[in-house]
């Protein structure tokens, strides 16, 4: 089990991680999720002993990773792909490896088979492809059949059977009992994968919990109507009745209506009682990435802005239609995410806390001391210091991060 208290890394007046305390436990997969520059790789660096804490301290059974006997035999790695020679061949990188780690020979041509490389075992690994480089990762982190593992972006650069091959690998090594701790940006494999979500943000936790408690606290779901386009006096006739049920309905680009608050029956029983004709009405559950986009966008640092394209447009010839904008399907009307469920009251994470009208966790999210957002209690939760009593320095830190922080 890898357990943090109170993790703090600190560069010179950058902060890239502030107070984080969670548990990753075996037998799951347990997905780290967050936002560009938002401080994975440096706890990650952190857990493996590669960047000392500036304060707390992070263990793994227990004890920290340079206190391990024989830390390879029992906790194994990818954090770069890249981490290799590239005038060795695939299996000279292993064998050293193994060598230094008093594992038998034998052991790497296993791995390579297990990662699909046998073939390529003999060549040079500066000509592997990214899938092929991260293949080669995962075999050095399988080496010494270790209990706990570490993946990050595992499936970075690797083609679909690649992708579906690792998702089935976490798999097998979380039934086994093994600790699986992965970071990645791909939320649709995230909610293939993963068992249990750890969301951080500008280096502090956001969330601790299970993947379907993270999508339901934080997103809406809604149900979608559609009424006969010919008559409009229909789709007035059933927002009225929704409206007074206590059904919150929202326009859709489409002409059709989204529904909160109301279950798909009671929809249905209402439109019947009005005497309106349904051309639609389906249900609509939130994914994973809604919910993750919802969480974090208060929590983004790096964000796009529109091409202005200046001095490059040319004139449109005399006579000539300037092209048609295609509309992005729900930009720009509401609900463009999932609604924020009630309890939040819409608060970004970083919000103030008391506005919600429940009391905020040490982390930011609702609840009394040690609540993540599904309620779920964290063992490490420190009380929540006093708004008017913040200290003025490390406490409330400009929480930016350097460059190799993600």
């Amino acid at each position: 089990m890898i357990e943090a208290v109170g993790l703090t890394k600190r560069y010179g007046d950058k902060t890239a991680v502030y107070n984080l305390s969670f548990q990753v436990r075996p037998g799951a997969v347990t997905g780290f999720l967050g936002p560009n520059g938002s401080g994975k790789s440096t706890t990650m660096r952190m857990i493996l002993g590669l960047d000392q804490p500036s304060s707390g301290q992070v263990t793994i059974g227990g004890f920290p990773y340079r206190k391990l006997p024989n830390a390879p035999r029992q906790v194994g790695a990818l954090l770069d792909a890249k981490a290799v020679h590239g005038g060795r061949s695939a299996r000279s990188h292993l064998l050293c490896l193994a060598q230094l780690s008093g594992i038998p020979a034998r052991r790497v041509d296993e791995v390579l088979g297990v990662v699909g490389l046998q073939d390529v075992a003999r060549k040079r690994s500066k000509g592997f492809s990214l899938g092929m480089g991260q293949r080669l990762g995962i075999a050095a982190a399988l080496l010494g059949d270790p209990q706990v593992l570490l993946f990050d972006e595992p499936v970075n650069g690797l083609d679909p059977e690649g992708i579906l091959w690792v998702r089935n690998l976490m798999k097998a090594l979380a039934a086994e009992g093994r600790t699986v701790f992965v970071s990645s940006h791909l939320m649709s494999e995230m909610a293939l994968t993963a068992d249990h979500l750890i969301v951080i943000g500008r280096g502090q936790l956001l969330s601790d919990m299970s993947v379907k408690d993270f999508i339901s606290t934080n997103s809406a779901d809604f149900a979608r109507v559609r009424t006969p386009e010919t008559e409009p006096q229909q789709r007035e006739k059933l927002t009225a009745a929704l409206t007074e049920a206590g059904g919150q309905v929202l326009p859709e680009q489409d002409g059709a209506l989204r529904v909160m608050g109301l279950p798909l029956h009671r929809i249905s029983d209402l439109a019947h009682s009005a005497d309106v004709r349904l051309w639609e009405l389906s249900p609509h559950q939130a994914s994973l990435e809604e919910a993750y986009m919802r969480m974090t966008q208060g929590a983004v640092d790096y964000r796009s802005t529109v091409d202005q394209k200046a001095g490059l447009q040319q004139p449109l010839p005399p006579g000539a239609q300037p092209p048609v904008q295609m509309p992005v399907p729900g930009q720009g009307q509401p609900g463009w995410y999932a609604p924020p469920p009630p309890q939040q009251g819409g608060q970004a994470p970083f919000g103030n806390p008391g506005q919600s009208g429940q009391p905020a966790g040490p982390y930011g999210a609702p609840g009394g001391p040690g609540a993540t957002a599904g309620g779920h209690v964290n063992p490490y939760a420190q009380p929540a210091p006093a708004p008017q009593q913040a200290p003025a320095a490390p406490a409330a830190p400009a929480l930016t991060k350097p460059e190799d922080a993600r």
